[in-house]
């Protein structure tokens, strides 16, 4: 449950700073993803969560633990 916790609050760290450093670049961001056809949009959260997934492989066979 902590790893859990932990993947949270780095992920809503990461969020955080975009919208807090880049808020016109969110907009622009926002815009761009409203005038995409709904099923690119689905194609690149499906890429993103791809992209996650080898991220904490990778993380796992460089020793991370997780629980």
């Amino acid at each position: 449950m902590s790893t859990l916790l932990l993947a949270l609050g780095l992920v809503m760290i990461v969020e955080g700073l975009a919208y807090a450093l880049a808020p016109s670049l969110i907009e622009r961001m926002l815009e761009a993803l409203r005038a995409m056809p709904e099923s690119a949009v689905r194609q690149v959260g499906l890429l993103i969560v791809v992209s996650g997934l080898i991220l904490v492989w990778l993380a796992w066979q460089m020793g991370a633990t997780f629980g």
